[in-house]
């Protein structure tokens, strides 16, 4: 008798950092989160997986590795963050903070251990769809956790369900420690620059339309902002001076910056982009 197997799609996706002493080392592994709740490490040079683990009951939305690829966050439609070790293939926590709102975004970035006065070498932030974010400070082998700040970004009465709204999106600034970035549906089309330290809004940039991708290059002051409308923004900082291209075929729904920032990845419905910058 046959049997049915329900669909597993791959959701999200992360790439290991590769350790800072050793960057000759082979150090090519992915994290994929998947629909059923899985999350599935690879091994790119042994073209095999590695470890499956399975944190979640609902399907994932969101996938980080720590800063120095020791844990992996998973967040899922059900808002849940999961911490998990690839060492142990354990769940060590689960944060529900989020609770009831899909995980939109995951990001780790390193800090200096005593700074914003908590322990910790690594800061990492979460982004729901509720227009929500919760920045941490984390220890993983003292297993410290601490809640550093928690914003909620007004908006206007939208329409019914969230899955019609734009994304809610952010992101630590590379070139402006200790500040983050977040663009989503609101009462202005806007980007905003959010302090930890004075713990308010210190910039905003207009935006022509409510925002469905952000990426900020981690070797220049470039952000790249990706529109509804088909239309792809590359916006140098602080002058504000904003360039537009076309070219897409539907929103564009991804972009990313290569670690070099020389290159830009940016993707809609059926076409995949890549852009060369050029000049400072």
């Amino acid at each position: 008798v046959p049997v049915l197997v329900p669909l597993q799609s791959c959701q999200c996706l992360a790439w290991k950092p590769r350790p800072i002493v050793a960057w000759g080392a082979e150090s090519q592994h992915v994290v994929a989160g998947y629909s059923d709740g899985t999350i599935r490490v690879f091994s790119i040079s042994r073209t095999e997986m590695e470890l499956k683990m399975h944190p979640h009951a609902v399907a994932l939305t969101a996938i980080a590795y720590s800063t120095d690829g020791e844990m992996i966050l998973s967040g899922g439609k059900d808002g849940l963050v999961a911490v998990s070790s690839p060492r142990t293939g354990m769940t060590i926590r689960v944060l529900a903070d989020h609770k009831g709102s899909p995980i939109t975004v995951l990001q780790c970035t390193r800090k200096q251990y005593r700074d914003f006065e908590v322990e910790g070498g690594e800061l990492w932030l979460a982004t729901s769809s509720d227009r929500r974010v919760s920045v941490w400070a984390s220890d993983w082998l003292k297993d410290k956790c601490e809640l550093l700040d928690w914003l909620s970004f007004p908006a206007p009465a939208g329409p019914e369900g969230l899955g019609s709204l734009p994304p809610s999106l952010a992101a630590f600034c590379p070139w402006e420690a200790g500040t983050l970035v977040y663009v989503g549906f609101g009462v202005q089309k806007e980007v905003l620059f959010y302090s930890l330290r004075k713990k308010q809004v210190v910039e905003k940039i207009s935006l022509p339309y409510f925002a469905t991708s952000l990426s900020l290059s981690p070797a220049a002051r470039f952000m790249a902002v990706g529109f509804g409308e088909r239309l792809l923004r590359l916006l140098s900082c602080p002058a504000r001076d904003a360039q537009d291209y076309a070219g897409h075929d539907d929103a564009v729904h991804l972009c990313r910056f290569a670690p070099s920032g020389r290159r830009l990845l940016t993707a809609s419905h059926s076409a995949v982009l890549v852009w060369e910058l050029t000049g400072g």
